[in-house]
């Protein structure tokens, strides 16, 4: 869509501007969140929670990612995502393949996971209550 093709968008239908400013809002928040996150929670927490996130926006518990990925995703190094990952991988929450990760107890990694990955749930929910399960 072209940059006129939105604004006329935005100009001329209300409900539309009225679900880009509600996304707006639900990804400033999603980022401060994230930003928050990173600097309070243990690396393990972090990576539950992104794969979490990663889940909800994908159409299985196969997430085709690499550790490198999740290494500049999380702004850590590629040997600390291994441990973390090792980690929830040996409480029986995920699987590692190659270039993939595989959840196999959603209820078990959202305990692994801080308090973060809810909140953000619970705030995409409010802003878009109709687009978001």
């Amino acid at each position: 869509m072209s940059r006129a093709a939105f604004t006329r968008a935005m100009e001329s239908m209300p409900s539309f501007r009225g679900l880009m400013y509600a996304y707006s809002q639900a990804f400033l928040e999603q980022v401060m969140v994230s930003v928050a996150c990173n600097g309070a929670h243990s690396l393990k927490q972090r990576l539950a929670r992104w794969l979490l996130m990663m889940r909800d926006r994908s159409d299985g518990d196969v997430l085709l990612i690499t550790q490198d990925l999740l290494a500049e995703m999380l702004g850590a190094q590629r040997p600390s995502i291994t441990i973390a990952a090792r980690e929830l991988e040996r409480a029986g929450l995920i699987e590692r393949g190659r270039r993939q990760v595989t959840i196999l107890n959603r209820k078990g990694l959202t305990k692994a996971s801080c308090e973060c990955y809810q909140l953000v749930r619970e705030n995409v929910a409010f802003h878009l209550p109709k687009t978001y399960t």
